[in-house]
């Protein structure tokens, strides 16, 4: 992990102060980084996804921008569970609806991250979130699922979304409107093993998970593209926001073994709880992986009476 003891600078968004890296991505290239630079990097495996993706500057509640987010090297980890229909609609807004995969049982994530190299330095995050149908989508629930995992498009609703850097968390709360809040957040993922801690307030335990790392299986960049939708509502206005994941080496487990999930005491853990999660039926742990997270967009969705 890098150093807490490296000098900082200033920088304005929107009308928020904030301390980033001094000579980071962000401080020097301010989200138009210099792809030759980073391809420089020992921990970056290739640039050429990021060369076929044109950034435009865009006008946001954050102050004016670039789009999309880059993230040059990162490695994640998903434990995917079935969760009751009920206690997922309990948490989501009305205008949304849950996947099911069969009647009364939707789908849960708990997920983790680790950004080594990306256009606004590294950081690490957590997130609590739930598998919804596609906004103005009429068809059968289980069509949508059965769409989603073929295209490998799936959409989603976030509960939490703890970080461990300022800057992370003005620009996911206050541009896109995610539930993010700081916090010390370790993660750490190998090809021998993945975990990761979210401290709560107090400094005890939220969450803390640990799990061997499937045998993982590699792709060349630009052949495995998987595409997350995320929707948020932003000053009363829903948003949807993709995220496209190059995928390069991966594994997973079906109703994996020797996972461990700790819930304390502190906001994830009380969002885990809420799902009241019935099994988990699948780990992910990716190893090597780049993406580009695109600004969101305003989208129309069902009025509530409607999405039910």
């Amino acid at each position: 992990m890098p150093s807490a003891s490296r000098t900082t600078v200033d920088v304005q968004l929107g009308e928020r102060t904030i301390a980033v890296p001094a000579g980071g991505l962000f401080d020097r290239f301010r989200m138009q980084t210099d792809l030759d630079e980073v391809a420089r990097d020992p921990r970056v495996a290739s640039v050429d996804f990021f060369r076929n993706l044109r950034k435009t500057r865009v006008d946001s509640p954050i102050g004016p921008t670039h789009t999309p987010n880059f993230y040059y090297a990162m490695s994640s980890a998903r434990l995917t569970m079935l969760a009751p229909t009920s206690a997922i609609r309990s948490r989501i807004p009305g205008e949304l609806d849950p996947v099911e995969v069969v009647p009364g049982v939707g789908i849960a994530s708990v997920m983790f991250f680790r950004y080594d190299v990306c256009d606004i330095d590294f950081y690490t995050e957590a997130a609590v979130g739930v598998a919804v149908r596609p906004a103005r989508h009429g068809g059968p629930g289980l069509l949508d699922l059965t769409t989603a995992l073929l295209d490998d498009h799936l959409h989603s609703y976030v509960l939490s979304l703890p970080v461990n850097t300022d800057i992370a968390q003005v620009r996911g709360h206050d541009g896109y409107g995610f539930p993010k809040w700081v916090t010390d957040l370790d993660v750490d993922i190998d090809d021998t093993a993945a975990s990761a801690r979210v401290a709560a307030d107090d400094g005890r335990v939220d969450v803390a998970f640990r799990a061997r790392t499937p045998r993982q299986r590699s792709a060349a960049t630009g052949t495995r593209v998987g595409s997350l939708t995320s929707y948020t509502r932003l000053d009363g206005v829903w948003q949807s926001t993709l995220n496209q994941t190059n995928v390069l080496a991966t594994g997973s487990s079906i109703f994996p073994r020797g996972v461990e999930l700790t819930l304390g005491e502190g906001r994830m853990a009380d969002d885990i709880r809420s799902l009241k999660p019935i099994r988990t039926i699948r780990l992910d742990v990716t190893t090597r992986a780049q993406a580009a997270l695109h600004m969101p967009v305003p989208i129309s969705v069902a009025t509530a009476g409607d999405a039910r």
